[in-house]
């Protein structure tokens, strides 16, 4: 398995969930994966996960709502790989992201601009000059497909990750020319550990899987078979949208 084969790819919130699965998946598949989560001890497991199963990873604790530890977490990447291939935009402060709209505080929307479209955007310039070296970059946002659907209580939450989805699309069309292709993704899975949550509301009733569903999107999108596809939104959601956002 090698469809990432000697590519270098920048995972971040990849100690846990999505971002776990995805590193791991990249890894099988030959790239140069550096783990970026801002738990170290995560950080750690998933590289030594990574290792175990005869991969390369690169372990770098990061703060995406930091401006500077994400030029430095870029450098030691750079520093370790020669250069940048493949980000993927994955990390999220989940615990902020509730409010309805009455109740929303700019306090409580910028943090979540600040680890949503903010951070997408400081990665994205920081990396801009080795994807655009590498003559083949792929960048992979995170939507939400509740943002896209306008669910509640999810103001602060739904405003930054439509912010995403807009820098995604700019940006696939000034970066179209340096051949660097930028997609967004709004999955629905299960990350969320022990705590009950309600049945999923998707035509296929089940939520999804970071490991089988979620990560192998991932991997198509930032392979060779996704070359001429740019701008887009894809939603591994189980049939969750489905037009609905017409």
């Amino acid at each position: 398995m090698s469809r990432l084969k000697g590519k270098v790819a920048i995972v971040t919130g990849a100690g846990r969930g999505i971002g776990r699965a995805t590193a791991k998946l990249f890894a099988e598949e030959g790239a140069n994966v550096a783990v970026l989560s801002l738990t170290p001890a995560n950080v750690d497991a998933v590289v030594a996960d990574i290792k175990a199963a005869g991969g390369t990873a690169l372990g770098v604790p990061c703060d995406i709502s930091d401006a500077m530890q994400i030029e430095a977490a870029i450098s030691k990447v750079v520093a370790a790989y020669g250069g940048i291939d493949i980000l993927v935009n994955n990390a999220f402060d989940p615990s902020v992201v509730a409010s309805r709209v009455i109740d929303l505080s700019v306090d409580q929307l910028q943090r979540n601009f600040d680890t949503g479209p903010i951070a997408a955007l400081l990665t994205m310039q920081a990396c801009y000059p080795y994807l655009k070296a590498s003559g083949a970059g792929r960048v992979i946002n995170f939507g939400s497909p509740a943002a896209m659907l306008g669910m509640t209580p999810y103001a602060a939450y739904n405003m930054a990750k439509e912010a995403i989805r807009a820098l995604t699309r700019t940006a696939a069309r000034e970066w179209g020319p340096d051949k660097i292709t930028v997609n967004n993704v709004q999955p629905v899975a299960e990350t969320w550990g022990d705590i009950e949550v309600p049945p999923a509301n998707n035509a296929l009733q089940r939520y999804g899987s970071p490991e089988n569903d979620i990560a192998p999107v991932l991997l198509f999108l930032a392979s060779k078979d996704a070359q001429f596809l740019t701008g887009y939104t894809f939603s591994p959601d189980g049939g969750m949208v489905i037009d609905s956002a017409r």
